[in-house]
């Protein structure tokens, strides 16, 4: 790395796989992680320089991330869109809760949760999968970002596919500049109300259910709501690292074991 005068015991590649691997066995906590971890790691670094060097690895951790996800998606034509909540704190604590809060433009806001009809306090995870489950794109908004406006992006991200979401992505203006722009016809469930209304096609249907599969893999395993980070540079660091561990588990379930790449606690030792 450039910044690095000297070379470090524990190299970036090392750290990142280490990163990475503590993800995949559930260390949510880096003092337990620091534990736990033989001599001949712990050793060479301390916890404290760890977490710094690991927030400044998020450039390289997302290129791992998308350079994998690329061997994935290379030849796709159908995605599926989705947003999920990430709660910082308890709606009761979100006044006097310092966490993210070290810049105006990252901080913290309330949302609402459709789904389970309840507010809370946090951010959102927007995500791109493709059908076979695995993610194309991610981003991180406050909780009050409609869903809507995350397509905004997704016209510089993909192209010449079609687009799959539930009713919160229904809008004619943006369907019409999605497929004006970057070819991409965008799908989602009419209203019932609705003038023309047809019925959503059943395969589009089952194939949302996929990236509903792959949050709740995040939450089960990866315990993606559990934050112990202060700052949003933290905070976005353990999500991206959560989300390519689990790109990491698809790649070694389909190249080396031949085997369903969504079979995430199979172990791969």
């Amino acid at each position: 790395m450039p910044y690095q005068r000297r070379k470090p015991k524990l190299l970036d590649l090392e750290l990142i796989s280490l990163n990475l691997t503590a993800e995949y066995l559930g260390f949510d906590s880096e003092t337990d992680l620091f534990r736990k971890l033989p001599i001949s790691l712990s050793s060479k670094i301390e916890r404290s320089v760890y977490n710094r060097r690991k927030r400044k690895q998020f450039p390289y951790i997302e290129l791992i991330r998308s350079k994998l996800s690329h061997v994935f998606n290379e030849f796709e034509d159908y995605y599926i869109v989705d947003s999920m909540p990430l709660e910082i704190c308890k709606l009761s604590r979100s006044s006097r809760s310092k966490i993210c809060k070290e810049e105006l433009m990252s901080q913290p806001n309330k949302g609402y949760y459709a789904s389970q009809k309840s507010r809370y306090y946090g951010y959102k995870l927007h995500g791109i999968c493709s059908v076979k489950g695995v993610f194309k794109s991610i981003d991180i908004s406050p909780a009050s970002v409609h869903d809507i406006n995350y397509l905004k992006d997704i016209q510089h991200q993909i192209s010449d596919c079609t687009l799959i979401g539930d009713r919160g992505y229904l809008s004619t203006e943006y369907q019409l500049n999605l497929f004006e722009t970057a070819n991409i016809k965008l799908d989602v469930p009419m209203r019932i109300n609705q003038d023309n209304y047809k019925k959503q096609p059943y395969v589009f249907r089952k194939s949302r259910k996929r990236i509903e599969t792959l949050f709740s893999q995040l939450c089960d395993q990866f315990m993606i709501r559990r934050n112990y980070a202060k700052s949003f540079e933290g905070f976005k660091t353990r999500i991206l690292s959560k989300i390519t561990s689990l790109t990491i588990i698809q790649y070694i379930n389909k190249f080396v074991f031949d085997r369903n790449i969504n079979n995430i606690k199979t172990s791969i030792i």
